[in-house]
């Protein structure tokens, strides 16, 4: 089911309406296309079925990546059979109780959802959503997650409330700005508490320092699916500059405390963020699929390594990780990294993981 060109409409797709005065923080800058148009490669191993586990849709003043651009991508040449949307504050309702405004991001995408769901040639865009909701509500969330279930009863797989934070000024632009410790709160853990009873996974976003607190709530709650996401967020900027060796080892023992909790899975990808330090964007010309395969490898090998193929599943994190690369290159580097894998280990890692923890259907 590889295409060569982006999903023909017959009428226009829908789109998802910006939140109203929110634009991407400076931090987090939009790729630059012409740059990326240097580094252009076939896709490796296009048969390769892949499920694409994380991504967002943007439409904001000053970063645009609508289902227009994504299918562009999906285009690319890999063989994305579906993708799972996660939250990323759009769309949001512009009015009524505070606490149901997320829900309208969820009534966006599954429009669009259902829209790409047309063509059965087609990859089926946002097969899965994982919406916002402010577990600190306690059990006052039920209402919060019964309506993200009225807008999207097939496709509504999970929820994601960032908890990313860092006392290092480097970090104080970044998104969403939790309080630290944030997991820990009697507050948060009265909501969480609350997703096993809805079937709900939860999608976990925080910085490596932080990753003993989601050790502490994966054994507090061994019942709730926990998704990783980037990796656990190593980061490579203001004090952990240069001391990529000591983040790595830091990192390294969390990840090993995660992966003996046997409800926690991991997104493998995130790296190309500008909060990993990597720097890729600041280079003349961007990286090959063989030098991203070389800096990342170390942190993917080992996290398949600790949690096992069948709890690990690569993510595009696109458009935020479009900034070191292009989608093409991103899916060929992570082809690299998992060339010595069998393959059955491949299947899980580019497409069963994600299938089973986001319980997609990809029979048709």
């Amino acid at each position: 089911m590889t295409r060569t060109e982006p999903l023909p409409a017959t009428e226009p797709l829908p789109a998802i309406e910006p939140l109203a005065g929110v634009e991407p923080p400076p931090f987090h800058p939009p790729a630059d296309l012409a740059w990326l148009r240097q580094t252009v490669e076939a896709a490796l191993e296009p048969a390769l079925p892949i499920v694409d586990a994380h991504h967002h849709l943007f439409d904001r003043p000053t970063w645009r990546y609508p289902v227009e651009a994504l299918n562009a991508d999906l285009a690319g040449g890999h063989r994305v059979l579906a993708t799972v949307y996660v939250e990323c504050r759009e769309a949001y309702r512009s009015d009524g109780p505070e606490a149901l405004r997320p829900v309208g991001e969820t009534e966006a995408v599954e429009r669009i959802a259902a829209h790409a769901a047309r063509d059965p040639q087609a990859p089926r865009v946002c097969a899965a959503i994982v919406a916002h909701a402010d577990l600190t509500l306690g059990a006052g969330v039920d209402a919060v997650l019964q309506a993200h279930r009225a807008a999207s009863p097939a496709r509504f797989r999970g929820i994601r409330q960032t908890a990313s934070a860092d006392a290092d000024p480097a970090y104080a632009r970044v998104g969403a700005r939790p309080p630290l410790g944030l997991l820990r709160t009697p507050a948060f853990r009265a909501g969480f508490a609350r997703l096993a009873a809805h079937g709900l996974s939860f999608d976990a976003w925080l910085y490596h320092p932080q990753l003993p607190d989601l050790v502490d709530l994966a054994r507090a709650f061994p019942d709730t699916t926990i998704v990783l996401d980037h990796v656990g967020g190593p980061l490579g900027l203001g004090q952990y500059a240069g001391q990529r060796d000591a983040v790595f080892a830091a990192w390294r023992a969390s990840i090993r405390q995660l992966a003996d909790c046997s409800n926690v899975v991991v997104k493998l990808g995130g790296l190309g963020m500008r909060l990993c330090g990597f720097a890729f964007h600041e280079q003349a010309r961007p990286p090959s699929s063989q030098v991203l395969a070389q800096a990342w490898r170390p942190y993917v090998e080992f996290c398949i390594e600790a949690f096992g193929a069948t709890r690990c599943m690569f993510a595009s994190n696109f458009p935020v990780d479009q900034l070191s690369c292009d989608y093409t290159v991103l899916w060929n580097a992570f082809k690299r990294i998992a060339s010595g894998c069998s393959p059955t280990e491949r299947a899980a890692l580019f497409a069963g993981t994600a299938e089973r923890v986001y319980r997609l259907d990809l029979s048709r």
